[in-house]
């Protein structure tokens, strides 16, 4: 303290001396405010993070268990519908009247679900019912058991939303909520998935309101790892079974003379198609939904009326080929040789997959569309892959990516589904495809309320 400090203090203890009772009050009570103020700010700026982290590594580990539930829950009754499919798919339009009438009696307002969680997270609405995670487990279950067309990523991301929003009201951080509802997204995909990285990068694409929140990116990446690893300790593993399929001179965009712009051109030309391929997907759902909620108004009609056209469509396409996530048609590529792949996938597949899995989502019933667009990807691959000049397992490998990141508008996370799925040697082709397919998607999304677009 120099002199004038000291006679400034002097000076002030004066004037406080001289102050009535009731202005000293004042004066201690604006003091204790200003203190409390300062004691905010810095647990704000340095613990905040600190302790999201460790929430989010609890709610990884929760999201894991209920994920590696879900998970073991689908494949029984995905197996169950298999083994029997004339027993169960024609039945299909009254498990979506029970699916309908559920949620109309127990589950109001949690029918949006993906929409419910991107309102929450850009503040237009203020809470996520917990109720929506039995809700949403329940339903896809019934549909997959009865045939519908459908994925389960959106099941896995709306468990880890809502948990993590519901915990996040016991925090009084700023952005608390939006942080741990990234990272519970982010563990859910992960935990189901094993995919950690593109979880990671998925949560923060199609959630956050026009940008890249950073605060989000270390809880959402220690939930992410914690849920993969927890629901793999419960017998959750990676969906693809790849038997060999990739032989060990599979080209890259490298040659002796530096790149291979024969190459380069055709992988180019590969993601202008699978771009293609993702908008129009995106675009097709969301008309359809459009003209289904206008058609029937009533839900229970609309899934009612919904679940008889897919139910005869199931039947008489190959007896439910085309029933559930799509894994089977993902098999048959990946899980025996590049022979058998060309002579198990019809050219057709990627249509009819297409079309059912649009009119099962837009009639109503529960699931997501991200295994179904793997399946989709995959089997468009397959099938352009000799008229493109790319070996067909790598064809279909960028397509199962790159298809999914055009549905969904995003560039990063198809990129790192694609090299944690099928290698890390691959991302520079993974790299060029999703680049070209997030350019050519016509700016469409299937989370039709995500802001976020990279310009």
């Amino acid at each position: 303290m120099n002199f004038r400090d000291f006679g400034k203090y002097n000076q002030f203890k004066e004037q406080f001396a001289g102050m009535s009772p009731e202005m000293k009050e004042q004066m201690m009570k604006m003091a204790k405010e200003q203190m409390k103020a300062k004691t905010r700010e810095f647990v704000q700026k340095w613990l905040s993070t600190p302790i999201l982290t460790a929430v989010a590594l609890v709610l990884g580990a929760i999201v894991g268990v209920l994920t590696a539930f879900f998970g073991s829950g689908l494949l029984y009754f995905s197996n169950l519908r298999d083994a029997h499919p004339l027993y169960w798919i024609p039945a299909l339009a009254i498990a979506g009247v029970l699916i309908a009438f559920a949620y109309k009696k127990f589950g109001k307002g949690t029918e949006r679900g993906m929409d419910m969680v991107f309102a929450v997270a850009h503040g237009k609405e203020d809470k996520i019912p917990l109720r929506m995670i039995p809700m949403v487990i329940a339903g896809t279950w019934l549909t997959h058991l009865f045939g519908g067309s459908a994925g389960r990523e959106g099941v896995a991301m709306q468990i880890g939303a809502t948990l993590g929003h519901n915990i996040s009201t016991k925090f009084h951080f700023e952005n608390a909520s939006r942080v741990l509802l990234v990272a519970g997204m982010a563990a859910g995909f992960a935990g189901l998935f094993q995919t950690p990285l593109a979880a990671i990068a998925l949560a923060l694409e199609v959630l956050l309101a026009g940008h890249l929140e950073l605060a989000a990116l270390l809880p959402a990446a220690v939930a992410a790892f914690a849920a993969c690893k927890v629901s793999q300790m419960f017998g959750e593993g990676m969906a693809i079974t790849m038997n060999d399929i990739f032989p060990a001179d599979l080209p890259g965009i490298w040659d002796d003379y530096g790149l291979d712009i024969n190459f380069i051109l055709k992988l180019a030309l590969l993601g202008v198609l699978f771009g293609i391929i993702g908008g129009g997907f995106a675009k097709t759902l969301s008309l359809a939904k459009s003209f289904a909620s206008k058609k029937f108004p009533n839900p229970i009609k609309r899934i009612a009326v919904g679940g008889i056209a897919i139910s005869v469509l199931l039947l008489v396409f190959w007896q439910g080929r085309y029933a559930g996530l799509g894994t089977n048609l993902i098999d048959m590529i990946f899980s025996g040789s590049e022979a058998s792949a060309a002579l198990e996938i019809h050219a057709y597949d990627w249509i009819l997959k297409f079309a059912l899995t649009i009119l099962t989502i837009a009639v109503g019933f529960k699931g997501g569309e991200v295994t179904p667009l793997f399946a989709i990807g995959a089997t468009f691959g397959t099938f352009i892959a000799t008229m493109v000049g790319i070996p067909l397992p790598l064809a279909a490998a960028l397509g199962y990516a790159a298809v999914f990141g055009a549905a969904t508008n995003t560039l990063f996370a198809p990129m790192l589904i694609g090299a944690e799925v099928f290698g890390f040697e691959m991302l520079p082709a993974f790299f060029i495809v999703c680049v070209m397919a997030y350019v050519c998607n016509g700016g469409q999304s299937i989370y039709q309320q995500k802001k976020l677009r990279i310009r």
